[in-house]
């Protein structure tokens, strides 16, 4: 009998589930030798019938994830006639959700893989969005599922992050009168393209704040109404001259703003 231990993983997916929680178990004995193979996309009796025959000439462990139900049967069916041990990962936990709630489970292979694509979508967005926020990189605006525009406080970043976390790729500019737009801009698709606004007054008080949290004094020409006026004259310009869509931040919370921005990103494609 050979010193290592042989162990086979089988999934009707990709694997990834199955392989992950046999690894952590077997993080408990690194001292020793393990070889672990992976079988992904097992769909079929036929398919299973020749891996587990491969499996009966040197495996010790066959641990599988099969939401398939006939493929679970045919297991039950058939694994007495192995020498190797059988673990099923995944059918205890379904099985006793079914029990406690009476739950119909969807028995589709592939689900959790779907949701990794999702959580690596996410990352990537939120990547996106730290690299192209502020202006950074005016090249991100032409990669951008959103663009937002806006004067210095008008949440353009935490709009970016939370827009990045249902999956957007955000790039944002800050709009000043001394400092023109990236030519990036009036190539970028202007229907991606949203104009962030905010009533002068509010502005006065977010920029006030702002000023009061450095230690600086309320005076700075930065909070000063009739520069905050100028500069949100600037802006609008500016979102006039792309024909963008505008919204309001005034009275508005990030996640209200958000879900207006995704509406008008869908419906403007």
């Amino acid at each position: 009998m050979s010193d290592s231990l042989v162990v086979y993983v089988l999934s009707d997916s990709i694997g990834e589930t199955a392989e992950r929680v046999l690894r952590a178990a077997l993080s408990q004995f690194e001292d020793y030798s393990i070889i672990v193979k992976k079988f992904s996309y097992v769909t079929s009796k036929g398919i299973l019938t020749q891996v587990l025959d491969e499996a009966a000439d040197e495996a010790d462990i066959v641990a599988y994830t099969f939401v398939l139900d006939e493929l679970n049967q045919y297991v039950k069916e058939k694994g007495s006639s192995y020498s190797f041990a059988f673990i099923d990962l995944l059918s205890y936990i379904i099985d006793t959700i079914i029990e406690v709630k009476s739950w119909k489970p969807k028995r589709e292979a592939g689900l959790i893989h779907s949701l990794d694509e999702e959580y690596f979508k996410q990352v990537e967005a939120i990547e996106f969005a730290v690299k192209y926020d502020d202006g950074k990189d005016p090249r991100g605006l032409l990669k951008a599922d959103i663009v937002l525009i806006g004067v210095s406080r008008t949440s353009k970043t935490p709009l970016s992050m939370y827009l990045a976390h249902r999956g957007y790729k955000v790039a944002n500019v800050p709009l000043m009168p001394e400092v023109s737009p990236p030519k990036e801009l009036y190539v970028a698709n202007s229907r991606r393209i949203i104009g962030l606004i905010i009533d002068p007054d509010k502005l006065v008080d977010i920029r006030s704040e702002r000023l009061k949290s450095l230690g600086l004094g309320r005076g700075a020409t930065y909070a000063a109404k009739s520069r905050i006026e100028q500069e949100l004259k600037y802006a609008l310009n500016i979102m006039e001259e792309l024909d963008c869509s505008i919204v309001d931040v005034t009275h508005k919370a990030v996640e209200e703003t958000a879900n207006l921005i995704i509406e008008m990103v869908k419906n403007g494609q």
